[in-house]
């Protein structure tokens, strides 16, 4: 399995940095995630750090290429909801650690992707959006049935208002979950928090991953420095995770 990946968390215009990202890749597979987190004080990074750990765990106690690829993004988010939920078991419901996440699994020559919350996924083939996540969110809905155009959304009162996320109330959450997806040599998966894509049109994110193949971290951390301009001066964290399909 050929791959090239790279990843970018920028603290923003805020006191501390509650996102987390990773890729872990071996010869077989290889695990994207995205973690932004929930809560006052240290509790998001608290939620962000257990959820990764978490998957991690997962994905390195499994036998890979992993046999059945969708079981696994559901099971291993459900157990990463579970250990965050238990960090709040004994605070109010509002008060919870929580975390939106977005997370691929990579081989075989597919990819497939889950998310909960509004960390999003991308996939981009030639510098223009295959298909991205829609998020679990307010504005989302309002975008989707016409309510709101997109110039509308960065705007909207609620725009930073999620409908599910990992951890609170004990209750699975929604999550969403793709099917198998074939990828073709030069795909990109872009994996990233709302800090990326909050000020940023879908068709700017992917341009940033077409032209000079050796610059793959280059162009990730040029969409982060965007990002965090296009929102200052009240920018988020802004997170990315980049993969590049190259050959089986």
């Amino acid at each position: 399995m050929r791959i090239e990946h790279a990843e970018v968390s920028l603290i923003g215009d805020r006191e501390d940095n509650q996102d987390r990202v990773t890729v872990a890749a071996t010869d077989k597979a290889a695990l994207l995630v995205v973690i932004d987190g929930m809560g006052g004080h240290s509790d998001g990074s608290r939620a962000a750090d257990t959820a990764l750990k978490s998957l991690l765990d997962s994905f390195h106690q499994s036998s890979q290429p992993l046999f059945d690829p969708l079981g696994f993004l559901h099971l291993s988010l459900s157990k990463a909801h579970d250990d965050v939920a238990r960090l709040g078991s004994t605070q109010s419901l509002d008060a919870r650690p929580r975390a939106t996440i977005a997370i691929c699994l990579v081989q075989d020559g597919a990819a497939y992707w889950a998310h909960v919350g509004d960390s999003r996924v991308y996939w981009i083939r030639n510098g223009a959006v295959q298909t991205r996540t829609r998020d679990h969110s307010h504005v989302e809905l309002l975008l989707r049935e016409g309510k709101i155009t997109q110039d509308e959304v960065s705007t909207h009162p609620m725009r930073n208002f999620v409908e599910c996320c990992l951890g609170g109330d004990p209750a699975v959450p929604e999550m969403s979950i793709s099917g198998r997806n074939i990828l073709r040599p030069g795909d990109v998966l872009l994996l990233c928090s709302d800090g990326i894509w909050a000020n940023l049109r879908d068709e700017d994110i992917a341009a940033f991953f077409k032209g000079d193949p050796e610059n793959l971290r280059a162009w990730l951390e040029a969409l982060g420095r965007r990002a965090v301009q296009a929102s200052a001066p009240f920018s988020d964290n802004s997170t990315a995770a980049v993969l590049r399909w190259q050959a089986g």
